[in-house]
């Protein structure tokens, strides 16, 4: 013990402790701690901290203006782009779903014709008289190349809808 400490100090410090101050204290005691300096230190800090505590806990801990507005930027940008995703999302559905009716259609109806599309496709160029949108290096292709074209277009369909669903969020 320091030569400046009180007998009834640590009395004084369990009761502080306890948080009953100055209603447990009798009055003998409430006497003692007016009169003794070192009891009076003790409640004088003690009463120091519990209000600088209380005042800090009653202060919520705000992150800075920056970050507040970076993320409210950041949660406008991303529902608006939902908002805008989700027309497009059903639009390609329509569209696979019209590609499917029409490629279900066009094969019924070379089955009813004999599937005959190897003639069919070589036939539809000369028929719509594409050969004149295609450069003159392509004309000697002899069809063939608007028989690959129908299969550029469907992988390119389904290598969509593969990235589609292999992305992280859809």
């Amino acid at each position: 013990m320091s030569p400046f400490s009180c007998t009834r100090e640590p009395e004084v410090r369990m009761l502080l402790e306890r948080g009953q101050w100055p209603l447990a204290f009798s009055d003998e005691l409430r006497a003692h701690v007016a009169a003794c300096r070192s009891c009076g230190e003790i409640i004088l800090v003690k009463q120091a901290f519990q209000s600088a505590r209380t005042t800090s806990m009653a202060v919520p801990v705000l992150p800075s203006a920056g970050a507040l507005w970076w993320r409210a930027q950041l949660r406008r940008r991303n529902a608006a782009i939902e908002r805008i995703g989700k027309p497009i999302l059903g639009a390609q559905i329509f569209a696979l779903g019209m590609i499917l009716v029409l490629g279900a259609a066009a094969l019924a109806w070379q089955l009813r014709r004999g599937l005959e599309f190897v003639g069919w496709m070589e036939a539809l160029p000369r028929s719509l008289h594409l050969d004149a949108l295609l450069p003159a290096s392509l004309t000697g292709l002899n069809g063939s190349f608007w028989f690959l074209l129908p299969l550029l277009a469907v992988l390119a369909l389904v290598s969509g809808v593969v990235v589609y669903f292999a992305s992280e969020k859809h």
